[in-house]
């Protein structure tokens, strides 16, 4: 009886600590894979999704090209070349056509989910990040040294401008309301602006910081999250008058941002090599509880929430090939700092790229 409840015993630990390595899993960023990018060089720089996951589409800038990778066996279905320094890209859902920005040529190429070419509008200098507004059916672009274009993706044509007081890194567009909210690092602020009148409402200094380049959105939390450059930090700020919530050290060089509203989680990659978890336990409160350290340079990256995953763009470099990193994504809120997070970044200025 002695060896028989000692043999339960053991059962009972050994499922316990099973079912506990399964929660820590569940509970951190975790790297699963690579998907290589051969032939490319250079800078790599943002990527969309469809609503899935399955297709990935990568602006490879350096090698002024647009990459569809498939995401379920690693292989790249697909490519443009010839696009002049793609930056920005993104997927319409309602027409499965893809709007990809040319900093290079100064072009907003829209194409089909497979990569057929659909039509350019042009005259956009610069053009940078764009993003989607599926009720309006309208595609927003920045660009130059301060402007957003509105485009019709249908015509292939752009319908207005939002003037801005300097050239727009990062922007996020309200799904449940009218305003949108941009970065614009060279004034040193973000401007907010109602884009059914685009009028302005307000412009937000960022008061202890600069070079705010990346920016996500909690709507129904009300909080904007803003990472700076100098210094390196995550700042929070809530949507209703601007007003400064929180402030963390970050990984530097960021330059994409996500929050995900089902565990209230914001990823933030930098180019210093290395992606931030950061928990909001709740709208005032916010914690710094996981580093990955991913490879240098890797500044970009995308949430795909949906499907659990974040992409991280590490672009070649003497010791690194061209790859995208694959990390499976906490699906439950970790629920407190975990030893691994450093106490503070070294000092590393970021470069004034977008």
């Amino acid at each position: 009886m002695h060896r028989l409840a000692k043999a339960v015993l053991l059962a009972a630990s050994i499922v316990a600590s099973s079912a506990q390595v399964r929660a820590d899993n569940q509970n951190r960023l975790r790297l699963i894979g690579t998907i290589p990018l051969p032939g490319i060089t250079g800078r790599l720089d943002h990527m969309a999704a469809t609503p899935d996951g399955r297709w990935l589409y990568v602006a490879a800038l350096g090698s002024n090209r647009l990459l569809r990778i498939d995401t379920q066996t690693g292989d790249i279905g697909g490519q443009v070349r010839g696009i002049r320094m793609p930056q920005g890209v993104c997927y319409l859902p309602k027409s499965d056509k893809v709007a990809a920005a040319s900093g290079g040529g100064g072009d907003l190429h829209f194409l089909t989910g497979d990569l057929r070419a659909l039509g350019i509008v042009r005259d956009l200098s610069d053009a940078d990040n764009v993003r989607y507004d599926p009720d309006a059916n309208l595609v927003y672009v920045g660009y130059g040294t301060g402007a957003l274009a509105v485009i019709d993706p249908e015509l292939t044509v752009q319908t207005a401008t939002i003037a801005l007081d300097g050239h727009p890194e990062s922007f996020q567009l309200e799904h449940h309301g009218f305003r949108i909210f941009i970065n614009v690092p060279d004034a040193n602020e973000i401007e907010v602006y109602d884009r059914a009148r685009r009028v302005l409402l307000n412009e937000w200094k960022v008061k202890r910081g600069a070079d705010n380049f990346p920016m996500a959105l909690d709507e129904a939390g009300k909080r904007l999250f803003i990472g700076t450059r100098n210094p390196a930090r995550l700042v929070v700020l809530e949507t209703e008058a601007g007003k400064e919530i929180a402030e963390l050290s970050a990984c530097a060089d960021a330059d994409d941002l996500f929050y995900d509203a089902s565990t209230r989680l914001i990823y933030l990659s930098g180019g210093q090599g290395c992606v931030n978890v950061f928990r909001q336990r709740d709208i005032m409160t916010y914690d710094r509880v996981e580093t990955a350290t991913t490879a240098p340079g890797a500044r970009t990256s995308l949430l795909v929430a949906s499907a659990h995953r974040l992409y991280v763009g590490a672009p070649r470099s003497p010791n690194h090939r061209a790859e995208i990193m694959v990390y499976a994504t906490p699906q439950l809120a970790p629920p407190a700092a975990t030893s691994a997070v450093p106490a503070a970044y070294p000092n590393n200025p970021a470069r004034r790229a977008h």
